[in-house]
């Protein structure tokens, strides 16, 4: 089965509260479950990037999210997954900090452009 839409990939705080931003685009039309703060749900899949009480995660607790996504992605070739630039807004981080722990995401994967880039600059130096 491959999807019609590929699926929307946000930012979440580990609550699911899905309040702002793109967690909250997710759970208004994407069929993202309140109260779900990680992983596949409806049409869409949650990075968290926030603790339970909205503090930004460590980079090294969103890179551990980033690489369990990544995972899923490649146990599920036929979906397509539209990645948002999550920890950049809400989270605090900037795409230098969050880009690099997509690299090598399959084909399967589009990243936000501002990422793309990152990481073609630094493959190519």
């Amino acid at each position: 089965m491959h999807m019609d839409r590929p699926m929307f990939v946000f930012g979440s705080d580990r609550a699911g509260r899905h309040r702002e931003g793109a967690a909250l685009e997710a759970l208004r039309n994407r069929g993202a479950v309140y109260g779900q703060g990680a992983g596949p749900q409806g049409n869409c899949y949650a990075i968290p990037t926030r603790c339970e009480m909205a503090r930004p995660l460590r980079r090294d607790e969103i890179a551990h999210g980033v690489a369990t996504f990544l995972d899923y992605t490649r146990t599920h070739p036929w979906l397509l997954f539209d990645v948002t630039p999550i920890g950049c807004d809400n989270a605090g981080y900037g795409p230098e900090d969050i880009a690099p722990m997509f690299a090598g995401a399959p084909h399967n994967v589009t990243l936000p452009r501002v990422f793309a880039d990152i990481l073609a600059a630094q493959s190519s130096s």
